[in-house]
């Protein structure tokens, strides 16, 4: 089962033995960000950091000045974190290394356009707006988004791209110093607190029939249990039930009619501007309400689309069922296993869970990731991997 190790440039760039070292873990592919949100990195095998800081989304290489002139939203370039073309430096010295590369982007996911640009961010029914989440239902994000998608995507010599966050983003994101976890809002409330009330959308919730105002109050009424300590653990039921189902139902249409064809829009658009045989991959979640890094998708729809998602496997691999069931000969289902012990991840349990996926229908895996995990981590990796040869 073909294997790839997610990586950051600043993992390999300034290490001569990063390429060989990831290689050597048995993987084939590494997955190498190319536009990527704010975070904080530890890198504890670099020879010149330990810590990287990224202080703000941005890509990874030079954007392209002629595509990007004169237009509000467009791609912030990295600092000092990711200089030059940093992406490309890390990608040659992967390729080197034996390892087909292809491309990582993040696209609804970042806080600097939303700090900057206040109106293009998620706002939710209390009028609180996520500048971390912008809303892809405007069409000057959608224009961003779309152009961002294919310039960090078919970077040269990239086989193949992983769309990160390609469809709603919403409350539910690491953000930093997050504490939001007092209340436990459970399927239901995170849907409802992830509603979005800008402009477009309650023009959009308006040609479903909903009066956006009646909306907002109907969504804050539900919501007062649950700020009470109501146990909310009813899922997409529970919302139909809070709201009414003409209210959910019209919600659920119009997000995810926006959410399909910005996916097909940016699926073409990828397609067109890479050479032949470059695989589009989109990281995914089979319940198409639920919203963040892994979007929710119809599987039958999303796998008549790109090539295959990338699932999210940290509890289990049971998320693959929904797009194993579509029998769609020739997509890649790559169930994405976290294998950094110290942020929950089960190395030690790697080949078992890889055997595992596979039964469920996993044509490959993901790693997350191998420029944080510790030598011990990658130790169990590397064993978990020979066991599956």
């Amino acid at each position: 089962m073909k294997a790839s190790a997610f990586v950051y440039p600043w993992d390999v760039n300034g290490d001569p033995a990063a390429g060989e070292f990831i290689a050597g873990l048995g993987v084939r592919q590494a997955t190498l960000a190319s536009a990527y949100h704010s975070t904080r990195a530890l890198t504890p095998r670099h020879p010149r950091h330990r810590i990287i800081t990224a202080e703000h989304a941005a890509v990874l290489y030079p954007p392209d000045e002629a595509r990007w002139s004169g237009r509000r939203l467009r791609p912030y370039r990295a600092g000092e974190w990711a200089p030059g073309d940093a992406y490309a430096e890390a990608a040659e010295a992967l390729a080197a290394a034996g390892l087909e590369v292809h491309t990582w982007v993040v696209l609804a996911h970042n806080s600097r356009l939303g700090a900057e640009f206040p109106d293009t961010s998620v706002v939710n029914a209390y009028g609180d707006r996520y500048a971390w989440a912008p809303c892809v239902a405007q069409p000057e994000t959608r224009k961003y988004l779309l152009d961002l998608a294919v310039e960090a995507a078919v970077r040269p010599g990239a086989r193949g791209t992983e769309l990160e966050s390609l469809g709603w983003y919403g409350l539910a994101h690491l953000h930093a110093h997050d504490k939001t976890g007092g209340v436990a809002l459970g399927d239901a409330g995170q849907y409802l607190m992830s509603l979005c009330f800008c402009g477009t959308c309650r023009e959009g919730y308006g040609a479903q029939g909903l009066d956006a105002d009646e909306l907002a109050a109907a969504v804050r009424d539900a919501l007062e249990p649950v700020w009470r300590g109501a146990p909310d653990d009813g899922g997409r039921p529970a919302v139909e039930k809070l709201l009414g189902e003409g209210r959910a139902a019209g919600t659920r249409a119009w997000r995810d009619e926006i959410a399909r064809t910005l996916q097909e829009a940016a699926v073409t658009a990828v397609r067109t501007a890479a050479p032949e045989g470059f695989q589009v991959l989109l990281h995914a979640d089979p319940v198409t309400h639920h919203v963040g890094a892994n979007a929710g998708v119809d599987p039958a729809h999303i796998l008549s689309v790109a090539d295959g998602v990338v699932v999210p496997c940290a509890g289990g691999p049971g998320l693959l069922t929904p797009f194993a069931e579509q029998g769609r000969e020739g997509a890649v289902l790559a169930a994405n296993f976290p294998v950094v012990s110290g942020m929950g991840g089960s190395p030690g349990t790697l080949g078992a869970d890889a055997a595992r996926a596979a039964e469920l229908g996993a044509t490959e895996l993901r790693l997350y990731h191998a420029g944080l995990a510790s030598d011990g981590d990658l130790v169990a990796v590397r064993e978990g991997l020979s066991g599956l040869e």
